[in-house]
């Protein structure tokens, strides 16, 4: 009897099943070491550890609990978030690229709010002139110089997102609030206000062709995507639900890639918490009901346009 339950509970260990995602973990692990500016090279060397086992842990290999407490002192992050029981929190805006990216990759369909409009479904030449915005913008940040790596590091990360959705064509419902999209056609496409007024006036040329752009993806309604245009205050933080086929989740985000843009002041957040995402599936719900879309929507940009 005794060595039958000795085989009972042996068979009970050799099936069990981890309730922890050592995929998503790993996943999690890479966009906080981004998010921090450091290489696996340094990751390493500060834990003690060869290159080869940084990157073994982003893809998601077994790592000790000592291990993952270490890493989260280091990233600066807490053992919760990075097993993804709680809130993922992104202190700027790499690191929350990253994630992003990397949730994107298993989702088929994403709901998104962002200022003036999902990077998605900006034009090719948008991430040039976002770099050059993101330039413009550090010198204002207490007399810093522009971190040009930085800057290219979040626009290879931008690149990869339109890249892998223009290639998979993941189903997007984008709302668009129309007093945003007016400010950003009064202001354009830059980084400061204190531009010279001949590149205030191609800056502002490129935003119209962007809102262009949107109305004719409004009038030609691909399979793929839906706009929606609220002619109401939007909240004031963007946001992002991804749903796939094991997961749905959120971020809210306190970051901006239109004029004037923000990529390192605020805290953002990734979540799986259902209360969340119910209160977020509500609004949505709310904001579609009443938003003017198709061609009905395309004559509202067209008329903001000719106004412009």
């Amino acid at each position: 009897m005794q060595k039958s339950l000795e085989k009972k509970i042996g068979t009970a260990i050799d099936g069990f099943k981890s309730s922890v995602d050592y995929v998503s973990l790993g996943n999690r692990l890479r966009a906080y070491r981004i998010g921090a500016s450091l290489q696996a090279e340094d990751v390493a060397q500060r834990l003690g550890v060869s290159r080869a086992a940084v990157y073994r842990m982003e893809k998601g290999e077994i790592v000790k609990i000592e291990m993952l407490e270490r890493l989260a002192q280091l990233l600066g992050t807490s053992m919760a978030s990075l097993l993804g029981v709680e809130v993922e929190y992104y202190a700027n805006a790499l690191g929350l690229f990253e994630r992003m990216r990397q949730i994107e990759q298993t989702s088929d369909r994403v709901f998104v709010h962002f200022e003036p409009v999902s990077l998605l479904l900006t034009s090719d030449s948008y991430v040039e002139y976002l770099r050059t915005m993101l330039l413009e913008a550090a010198p204002g940040q207490r007399g810093r110089a522009p971190n040009t790596k930085e800057v290219d590091e979040i626009i290879r990360i931008l690149r990869e997102r339109k890249q892998a959705f223009e290639v998979r064509r993941i189903h997007v419902l984008c709302l668009i609030g129309l007093r945003e999209l007016e400010r950003f056609l009064q202001t354009g496409l830059v980084g400061r206000v204190d531009l010279p007024a001949g590149v205030r006036a191609e800056r502002m040329k490129a935003a119209h062709c962007e809102v262009s752009r949107i109305a004719d993806l409004m009038e030609s309604e691909p399979i793929n995507v839906q706009i929606g245009l609220i002619d109401d205050p939007m909240p004031a933080s963007t946001f992002q639900v991804f749903f796939g086929a094991t997961h749905k989740m959120l971020a809210v985000s306190p970051f901006r890639l239109g004029e004037l843009p923000n990529v390192s002041n605020g805290i953002a957040t990734i979540t799986a918490a259902p209360e969340a995402l119910k209160m977020y599936d509500s609004l949505i719900s709310r904001l579609w009901k009443g938003a003017y879309k198709g061609k009905t929507g395309a004559a509202h940009l067209r008329a903001l346009l000719s106004r412009l």
